[in-house]
């Protein structure tokens, strides 16, 4: 009974070895192969390739694979694609591209608490709408729109479905519904925010966007409490703080030396 307990943990302790140095591999070659090839092909290739258990049931529960595995899918692709928007050159921000996809497989994806649903699905929008930005500049403004729509779908659904009690897809909808039509307005005026030479760049609109999703799962998560009375107070300084932020950004950040178009 001993020999096996010990077998056991050694598999377990094997197992989680190999899960993290194959998590380690796939956000260093998705990346650095970007960078080399000077394509996002492979990379993008790799990204979806890593989602192969999607289809590895009946078809019938595709759609619904594709839907809970969709924030994972947005930060992994919206990775390889700011990789190769920074260009051929290795800079900092490939370096620190590696890094962040390594901490979100190994750490950050395999939590399913309520806070780290949270933050995946805030990760997913502040990535996602950063890349739809900067690729927004050579594309015209339905890309944007789209990828938005994708985006805010995706994360209020990750958030949404925990609870059994609400209509998660068509709640959902109307998130990215309102996330295209911001996508919409913003699409002539979009900021990049740019850290020197480093090749690290951050979009408004993904710093708006995610503050906004934040205050909608805090007023979410008040009117899903099990008191009857929809107390604001209990989500008034998270929503103040996300139009504070969103003021400053608009008012104190908006020069048009930042403008993309």
């Amino acid at each position: 009974m001993a020999d096996y307990i010990f077998i056991r943990k050694s598999r377990n302790a094997l197992s989680s070895l190999l899960h993290i140095v194959l998590n380690l591999l796939l956000a260093t070659v998705s990346i650095g192969a970007t960078v080399v090839t000077g394509s996002y092909l492979i990379g993008l290739i790799l990204v979806v390739a890593s989602k192969w258990r999607i289809f590895a049931v009946n078809h019938r529960y595709w759609l619904v694979n594709v839907r809970s595995n969709l924030v994972d899918l947005i930060v992994g692709i919206s990775l390889v694609l700011l990789a190769y928007s920074a260009g051929t050159d290795f800079l900092i921000v490939h370096f620190v591209l590696m890094a962040i996809y390594a901490i979100w497989l190994i750490f950050i994806k395999p939590r399913s608490t309520a806070l780290f649903t949270t933050i995946q699905a805030l990760i997913a929008v502040f990535l996602g709408t950063t890349a739809a930005s900067v690729f927004s500049a050579v594309t015209n403004s339905a890309v944007l729109v789209i990828a938005e729509f994708i985006i805010g779908f995706a994360a209020s659904n990750h958030v949404l479905i925990q609870n059994e009690k609400s209509d998660s897809v068509f709640v959902s909808l109307i998130c990215g519904l309102f996330f295209s039509e911001i996508a919409w307005l913003s699409h002539t005026w979009l900021i990049i925010y740019p850290f020197g030479k480093t090749g690290i760049c951050i979009s408004q609109l993904s710093l708006i966007l995610s503050v906004l999703t934040f205050a909608y799962f805090k007023l979410y998560q008040e009117t899903t409490r099990s008191t009857d009375k929809f107390q604001f107070r209990n989500v008034a300084l998270p929503v103040l703080f996300s139009i504070a932020i969103i003021a400053v950004l608009l008012i104190g950040f908006s020069q048009p030396r930042f403008n993309i178009h």
